[in-house]
């Protein structure tokens, strides 16, 4: 077992459940968390993680873990993923360990290795301006035998290192990229818009195999999912499985949790859309922690550890016969005014019988929502839900995407 775990950023959950394990760790994050720290007893160091410089580097970093034992360093969120490849490179003795971080903080890098590898993806290319996407939609027509007069093929463009949905942008004409692209969205990776049911898998992987696999089913990407899988995709299990470790095959990820998104077509092919390595959005493991009865987050910690027995990895995971009898679903909520004064809960969620609870809070006066929002902009709270059919949780999830809980 690890002698210490550097939890790089802030997440009050998994430190949480380091607590209830009783494993050493340290968290790593900006000074704005210290007082905190400090006086709920967290141990802390705090650091700049925002940028590279003399002053703040792996090996500086490096030097300031050691008086905790640290031997392994686990990303939190999307911008501590080269922070923590850099510190494991050190850790482990191995260059490419920091390597492969940055395949997952490089779209277009991610993109070549997976298609160098044999994965299914789309045409992809780095583009610099309008014209570059202009060009790029233009290629894409032309290779899909598009007459004039068609609509033009779809193309997606999506910052190099951006967590998510912030800054990705559906292009579905040339008027689109005249109109929806900013300066300020260049250079990007510009991709093809890619067929198929979108869904992701939580990849849980420990010496290089896959140890534990969740699959998410996606009712509306960015508002609703819930886990475990629903009844079809539940059925293409085994194929997931092997596309998924022929994933961890090819990117040479030995030790964490990777969060891929495919789309899988009616003809049983999966496409790969993109990577993570870091807890998913969602609240995706808090859902296949209630599911599957296991502490997601303490298993994404633990798998990072290259000293961890088989038999502690067993203890981790739930039985390799088991599948769970009730689906835990959410809605994430976003209001859908600019304005608004008060929250309204409909009797008919509190007389649902799937519902759980909901984490929506009142506005304390009238308040108004910006036009320029990143992604899907923050989301108000969720509304949770657990039952026995996935269909009727589809059901549920969509519909509740359409109420109007803030007026």
């Amino acid at each position: 077992m690890a002698k210490c775990f550097a939890l790089m950023g802030w997440s009050l959950p998994v430190i949480e459940s380091m607590e209830k394990l009783g494993k050493p760790y340290v968290v790593v994050s900006f000074p704005d968390f210290e007082p905190y720290a400090k006086e709920n007893n967290i141990p802390f160091v705090s650091y700049q993680l925002n940028e590279w410089s003399d002053t703040s580097n792996s090996l500086d970093l490096f030097e300031k873990l050691q008086p905790y034992g640290v031997d392994v360093a686990v990303p939190l969120f999307e911008e501590t993923v080269e922070w923590a490849g850099a510190l494991n490179s050190i850790y482990r003795g191995d260059p490419r360990v920091l390597n492969r971080a940055f395949l997952f903080r490089n779209k277009a890098m991610m993109k070549r290795k997976a298609l160098i590898g044999g994965l299914r993806v789309g045409l992809f290319e780095e583009v610099y301006n309008k014209e570059g996407v202009k060009a790029f939609m233009k290629r894409l027509n032309e290779a899909n035998l598009q007459l004039d007069g068609e609509e033009d093929s779809w193309v997606h463009i999506k910052p190099f290192a951006s967590a998510g949905t912030v800054g990705h942008r559906l292009l579905k004409s040339m008027k689109d990229i005249d109109e929806k692209c900013e300066d300020s969205d260049f250079p990007c990776l510009a991709e093809s818009h890619l067929p198929g049911r979108e869904f992701s898998c939580e990849a849980f992987i420990n010496k290089g195999k896959v140890r534990f696999l969740n699959i998410t089913e996606y009712v509306h990407l960015g508002y609703s999912n819930f886990i475990p899988e629903g009844h079809y995709l539940n059925s293409k299990r085994e194929l997931i499985y092997k596309h998924v470790q022929k994933l961890v095959d090819i990117f040479g990820i030995e030790y964490g949790m990777v969060h891929p998104e495919w789309f899988l077509t009616e003809n049983d092919e999966l496409n790969f859309g993109e990577t993570a390595c870091r807890i998913p959005g969602g609240h995706i493991l808090e859902l296949a922690s209630k599911s599957w009865g296991f502490d997601a987050l303490a298993a994404f910690v633990l798998c990072h550890d290259p000293n961890i027995t088989e038999e502690e990895l067993d203890e981790i995971f739930p039985s390799k016969d088991y599948f769970p009898d009730n689906y835990n679903g959410n809605v994430m909520i976003y209001p859908q005014k600019r304005t608004f004064s008060k929250l309204e809960i409909p009797e008919e969620l509190n007389n649902e019988p799937y519902f759980v609870d909901h984490t929506l809070v009142p506005p304390l006066s009238t308040q108004k929502i910006s036009d320029n929002r990143e992604g899907f902009g923050n989301h108000f709270g969720t509304i949770n839900f657990k039952g026995e059919d996935p269909d009727r949780m589809t059901e549920l999830l969509l519909h509740y995407e359409e109420v109007d809980f803030y007026v």
